[in-house]
């Protein structure tokens, strides 16, 4: 029997476009893109050049400060652009994709003989290491540091985010194989995380189901509930869906990146679920599916909390996203008396709106406006009523602005990822960027220290 980890901090944002459990139809994609951002910590150095040809697998980056960490195609076809930005930084690498995808073949045979050595170059060659993240810092992993334990989420409790079992459906014969590799690669324990009630049903693993509101389903949670990290200790985190693509690869020996993506939001027309395969441009995915009838959208790979907007230079997408969302810009709103409007549309996470009457129930059509200015920090216990971990965020933010190594640290910066203080930017009456602030302060810290 699982264990269960009951989560009582946190806010379920109710957001109207919810995909419902049906196949849908996405558009024709003729690009492809690998983006070193996508990757925390990865420094990359390029192994092939505009107009070589690629199999999907195929090495097309390595880390600089770690040549076993690669980036591969995940199509074959012609590399038709290196996309550069400001002092010559790789923004991605773009690849016209053949019309049948043709594979490079891997020798995963006997992989159970194989030492932790020989899996690591593997997993390194074909691009799979890539997909781990590394806590402290939340940035890519140091193959040659075994980690204390692994952690795999396997519950996305973000607003409009699909079901994170339903998105395997197809794969779920491939997890215990990876499951009992990824049990190799640790001194410790694997821990799986899902939605309570999910009967997910594995072996050689630490299965722990979660209950309560999001951020329910981040790993940091997790952690924090079940062996909290000290000075020191690393350990490595995956999302079930990678896990997934990773027992394809051991059955198969083929880096196939083909997985379900839902399409959400109030401004998508035909939601659902269907399968597209990692770097897609998402402006052709989306194709005629983006409901611009009433008024301007923003597009966001990810969800609302912690994705990114769809631009020209960022149409690709992320491979630990499995959320295209699609909801109004809200720049061509204009409301009377503008943030103190009474009215029943409008949300309101301190119940300072009448909407707050109707009920829990009730579904919010929210564009993307900031409805206000950055100001100076308030104090108010804001972060603490949606952070469920034991760390007091608001005097980490304030640790983390000046850069006060000591009391990072004491105040837990090691169990923290950016992802961790979504809700709490969300919830802030000072509008700041918590997000890149702790990023900023996580990237940081990793130099001064390493």
């Amino acid at each position: 029997m699982a264990n269960v980890i009951k989560i009582k901090k946190g806010l379920d944002i109710n957001l109207a476009g919810k995909a419902p459990k049906v196949e849908v139809q996405v558009g024709e994609v003729h690009s492809y893109g690998v983006v070193p951002d996508f990757f925390p910590g990865f420094v990359p150095r390029l192994e092939v050049q505009v107009g070589d040809r690629v199999q999907a697998g195929s090495a097309l980056m390595y880390h600089k400060d770690c040549p076993k960490l690669k980036l591969t195609a995940p199509v074959s076809g012609e590399i038709v652009d290196v996309k550069r930005g400001a002092k010559r930084k790789i923004l991605y690498m773009e690849i016209k994709p053949d019309t049948t995808v043709e594979y490079k073949h891997f020798d995963v045979n006997g992989i159970a003989q194989k030492s932790n050595e020989e899996v690591m170059m593997l997993l390194g060659e074909s691009g799979f290491l890539s997909l781990f993240r590394n806590r402290p810092y939340d940035r890519i992993i140091d193959p040659n540091v075994t980690p204390r334990d692994i952690y795999v989420t396997a519950y996305q409790s973000a607003p409009l985010e699909g079901d994170a079992l339903e998105l395997i459906s197809d794969d779920k014969k491939y997890l215990q194989s990876a499951i009992d590799l990824l049990s190799r690669l640790t001194i410790g324990r694997v821990y799986v995380s899902t939605k309570i009630g999910s009967s997910l049903s594995l072996t050689n693993c630490d299965i722990y189901e979660v209950d309560g509101p999001h951020p329910a389903g981040n790993a940091s949670v997790i952690i924090n509930k079940t062996r909290p990290i000290n000075k020191g200790e690393n350990v490595w985190v995956i999302g079930i869906t990678e896990l997934a693509l990773l027992g394809r690869f051991l059955a198969t020996g083929k880096v196939d990146m083909r997985r379900k993506v839902v399409f959400a939001g109030s401004r998508m027309e035909s939601a659902g679920y269907a399968e597209v395969i990692l770097g897609a441009d998402i402006i052709q995915l989306c194709g005629s599916k983006i409901d611009k009838n009433h008024g301007n959208v923003r597009l966001i790979d990810g969800n609302v909390l912690t994705g990114s907007q769809v631009t020209e230079d960022k149409h690709h997408l992320n491979p630990f996203h499995s959320l295209i969302t699609a909801i109004p810009e809200g720049d061509d709103v204009h409301e009377m008396f503008g943030w103190a409007s009474l009215s029943l549309k409008r949300y309101s996470a301190n119940r300072t709106y009448p909407s707050a009457l109707l009920g829990k129930g009730r579904t919010y059509d929210i564009d993307a406006r900031l409805k206000g200015g950055a100001r100076a920090i308030i104090v108010s216990n804001e972060y603490d009523k949606v952070f469920p971990m034991d760390v007091f965020p608001e005097q980490l933010v304030k640790a983390t602005i000046a850069f006060d190594i000591d009391k990072m640290e004491a105040l837990g910066i090691y169990e923290v990822a950016p992802e961790d203080f979504a809700l709490c930017e969300f919830v802030d009456t000072s509008k700041l960027e918590l997000q890149y602030i702790v990023r900023k302060g996580l990237d940081q810290l990793f130099k001064e220290l390493n």
